[in-house]
């Protein structure tokens, strides 16, 4: 069962399968793995139910976050072993004046604790991987991924990360733009509205990448170079 199959009706997903949506893409033979905004300012420091986690950061999203946490843990312990690219795009401490239109629509993102944009511990970054501070939803804009990409001669992007509906989806949507493969692992991305993470699920996986379980994703990393 997919995510998705209690709110996209079947009518409407035989819809795009009449249309010619949704087949999938596969891998390519030199996967990397993003690692979007795992901070703990989008999880907490501790797991915890949704309206609790959010007296510690306004944008948290609690328990959700963690059982994705679970699953990247996973996906990185792979890409560990195969010596494959880790990437961490992740929001940097903003100031006032580079707000933007993002102070404007959530002025609370502008006000987290310095520690909230700490690594999760669990998923932190070690020596080698790179690091790639952004101020906008999408991973590729105003940042050096697509150089960095090119250098690594990455042609398959694993995406995990939050939001799913905010940047998880713009980078998905940018990748997809720049020819990349992508798969978006889906209990290993993560949203504070579950609708919103079922919806730009299907989403994406009728358009842009392939969508499947942490498990079926590792099944078919486990095949690369093999």
């Amino acid at each position: 069962m997919k995510p998705w199959d209690n709110i996209i009706s079947e009518d409407e997903q035989r819809a795009y399968r009449a249309a010619g949506f949704g087949r999938p893409s596969g891998l390519g033979v030199r996967p990397a793995l993003l690692i979007i905004d795992v901070q703990y300012r989008t999880v907490g420091t501790t797991p915890q139910p949704f309206w609790e986690a959010i007296k510690e950061f306004p944008t948290s999203c609690g328990e959700t976050g963690w059982h994705a946490v679970a699953n990247i843990q996973k996906l990185l312990a792979v890409f560990r072993a195969k010596n494959w690219p880790v990437l961490y795009p992740h929001v940097a401490p903003k100031k006032a004046a580079e707000g933007g239109r993002l102070a404007e629509k959530v002025p609370a993102i502008m006000n987290i604790p310095a520690h909230g944009y700490d690594f999760v511990k669990e998923v932190a970054p070690r020596d080698g991987d790179v690091l790639l501070p952004k101020k906008h939803p999408s991973a590729f804009f105003g940042t050096a991924l697509a150089s960095h990409l090119i250098d690594l001669q990455a042609d398959t992007l694993i995406v995990t990360g939050c939001t799913t509906s905010g940047c998880v989806r713009g980078s998905v949507v940018d990748a997809f733009s720049l020819n990349f493969k992508v798969m978006v692992p889906q209990d290993a991305v993560y949203d504070r509205s579950q609708v919103s993470h079922a919806v730009n699920l299907f989403d994406m996986s009728e358009k842009y990448a392939d969508v499947g379980t942490t498990e079926s994703v590792i099944a078919s990393l486990q095949k690369v170079g093999g």
